[in-house]
């Protein structure tokens, strides 16, 4: 076989390249705005929040030239509701001039209306502003020269007018593109009002963007909620406002302005939240720090507050506030605060009595940090009957679950720590590896489907997340009978039938993506059973004629995830940095996949690998020498007919050729 020519093109030099280009400046896109967490029980609609402020403003905004005041609005169909109720009037002709003679006398009795309100000419100066402050496409300093006029017109006004849905859109747009001079302002304005604000189904907008564009007001705003955030957390527009504060905006201590309405009247009377660093420090600590030094007694009645609040909520669940991060961080403090109660049967109904009263509500609390930790304290703590319960719970949302990044955690815990494993294998096994062509394009997905074979390993899991399945190890240790390690066999075996048969049925498509040669490259060395028909779909994928006459969909060769793929099933195992060889895999017969590879895939794409087009199968093809020569005896015929195949003339074009890997390929021929 002739050796391909090598090409002649060099890149010129740069004194032959010409002048440099000039960099085309491009603006940077505008950093997306952080969002809360998404319960996994909630609809595939986006949730509404106060999150999502910006977006509510300009939907807002898009769709109305013409103000019409809401009252306004009432008045008219009072009045039509008056004409309505008259009795009919005999069929008359249509004067042509009628219509727009009663428009006109309804136009001007909307304007009377309008004249007599408070602030009416205010509002028409600032909405004439506004329309030009609030357009998309136009200059920054034009757009700061409207903001300062619009900031002159509303200054010293804007607590009489904010509680208006016309006027609460324009002090938004000042917050939004004004200055931090305008803001803080703003804020400083409102001071008083916060509360009643946030209560406002459109000034609740506002409250948010200050609290997220204002942080020096943030802690005097938040104050403002003391002794009402419990009620304001049931209350449906102002909780989505102390949700977003408390997952995206809030500090350490911020945080805690917003839970020591949970720890009871006694706490928010006899703590101190403010003052010096020695007390804000403290007061970090959350419940940690209200309980230092408490009697028992006290700790009693804390405890029983926190308790009381919780179900609260909990009795609730219809007004949502059990998606709320916050709550999640009050019922871990309580739970990590019930592990200093003395007695040990206290202690065990208390938590009892905590498990029985939000039981129905587990999965709504998975996708938080706190929340996930709380579920997975409960799986752990459980009896057999309290886990059973708890799948039975999450058995609906087990696909939700593995696509978040604290939900998932939960699954995993479930798996370690469940004796049942037929009941495991129902409930979660099924539910996670039935979806597998869903979850392998995500890494949160991925890492779902490497649990069942590798749990926590190093290779997909990282430290923090190894660390924080731990947390329940030695709770597993006094509450789960069987061993760790025969578990994981059982669930790896209830597992591993589904996802091999998945690799033989989707093969073509799956190894072509980053993520899915991952998987299949755990599910071929690890699982357990027959995969003898997943190998073949595998090695037909590559059997195709080498290079691709298709330049849009390359060889999978020429895929350098997928042939990593091949070369590490070739060797059986990962390579290992720390003892710098190949780990080989137990359960995985490198030499059968090397025999099925040379009968499968043939002569003619195994040298075009190493010869033709970019060669980019060298490296495969010297692991498939490798392969053979570590079986010895038992693929002599195999070694045989690969020798055969590299001829004289093969190896002359491999040698001349541009291939990676050529030299390493060379020497194992070599040694066939």
């Amino acid at each position: 076989m002739p050796a391909p020519a090598k090409s002649t093109r060099k890149r010129p030099a740069p004194t032959q390249a010409g002048p440099k280009a000039k960099k085309v400046q491009l603006d940077k896109p505008p950093r997306a705005e952080k969002k809360r967490s998404r319960p996994v029980t909630a609809p595939a609609t986006t949730e509404v929040s106060a999150s999502d402020s910006d977006d509510d403003l300009k939907d807002l905004e898009a769709d109305d030239d013409e103000w019409i005041d809401e009252e306004d609005a009432v008045d008219e169909r009072m009045d039509e509701d008056v004409q309505d109720s008259t009795p009919a009037a005999p069929v008359q002709p249509k004067d042509p001039n009628a219509s727009r003679e009663s428009h006109k006398v309804q136009k001007a009795l909307h304007e009377q209306r309008r004249a007599a309100k408070p602030h009416s000419s205010l509002l028409v100066d600032a909405k004439r502003v506004w329309s030009s402050a609030r357009q998309k496409n136009i200059p920054a300093a034009e757009r700061q020269k409207h903001i300062q006029e619009l900031m002159n017109v509303i200054r010293g006004k804007v607590k009489d007018i904010v509680f208006k849905h016309d006027a609460s859109r324009i002090v938004q747009t000042v917050v939004k593109y004004g200055g931090q001079k305008e803001r803080d302002e703003i804020a400083e304005e409102l001071k008083g009002k916060y509360k009643e604000l946030a209560q406002n189904k459109y000034s609740k907008f506002l409250v948010t963007k200050l609290i997220r564009l204002c942080p020096t007001h943030r802690p005097a705003i938040l104050m403002e909620f003391q002794t009402h955030v419990l009620r304001l957390m049931l209350h449906r527009e102002a909780s989505s406002v102390l949700a977003d504060t408390f997952e995206l905006y809030a500090n350490a201590y911020e945080r805690t302005l917003l839970l020591r309405d949970f720890y009871g009247k006694e706490t928010m009377l006899f703590s101190v939240t403010g003052g010096s660093d020695e007390d804000k420090e403290r007061a970090k600590k959350g419940l940690r720090g209200v309980l230092e030094g408490a009697d028992v007694e006290r700790r009693r009645r804390v405890l029983a507050a926190l308790k009381e609040n919780l179900v609260t909520i909990f009795n609730n669940p219809d007004k949502g506030a059990v998606t709320h991060a916050v709550v999640h961080r009050a019922l871990w403090e309580y739970m990590s605060a019930l592990n200093d109660v003395p007695d040990e049967a206290e202690r065990d109904k208390l938590r009892r009595e905590m498990f029985e009263t939000c039981q129905d509500v587990l999965a709504e609390m998975v996708h938080t940090k706190d929340g996930s930790r709380v579920v997975r304290e409960f799986l752990a703590l459980g009896t057999a009957k309290d886990r059973k319960q708890v799948l039975k719970v999450l058995k609906p949302h087990v696909e939700r679950m593995c696509l978040d990044d604290e939900a998932q955690l939960v699954l995993f815990t479930a798996l370690d720590v469940i004796d049942d494993t037929k009941l495991a294998s129902k409930s979660l096994v099924s539910e996670m590896t039935t979806p597998a062509s869903k979850l392998y394009v995500s890494p949160q997905g991925r890492r779902a489907l490497f649990y069942l074979l590798v749990p926590r390993t190093r290779r997909h899991f990282t430290p923090a997340q190894i660390l924080s399945l731990a947390e329940t190890d030695e709770t597993r240790a006094r509450t789960s009978k069987k061993d760790p390690k025969a578990r994981e066999d059982e669930v790896r075996k209830f597992a591993s039938e589904a996802l091999i048969a998945w690799v033989e049925q989707n093969a073509t498509s799956i190894v072509r993506e980053p993520g899915g040669s991952l998987v299949v490259a755990e599910i071929m060395l690890f699982a357990d059973g027959d995969k003898t028909a997943a190998l073949r779909s595998l090695l037909r994928v590559v059997s195709a004629s080498y290079p691709s006459a298709d330049t849009s969909l390359p060889h999978p060769i020429d895929l350098p995830h997928t042939s990593r793929l091949y070369k590490t099933l070739l060797q059986g195992g990962h390579f290992s940095h720390a003892t710098k060889g190949v780990e080989r895999a137990d359960g995985w017969d490198a030499g059968a996949f090397a025999a099925e590879f040379v009968t499968i895939v043939g002569k003619d794409v195994t040298i075009g690998m190493c010869t033709l087009g970019e060669g980019n199968g060298a490296f495969v093809v010297a692991e498939l020498c490798e392969a053979l020569i570590r079986e010895g005896e038992k693929r002599v015929v195999e070694r045989k007919k690969v020798k055969g195949w590299f001829g004289n003339e093969a190896r002359k074009a491999i040698e001349g050729g541009s291939a990676k890997g050529k030299k390493v390929l060379v020497e194992k021929i070599a040694l066939l």
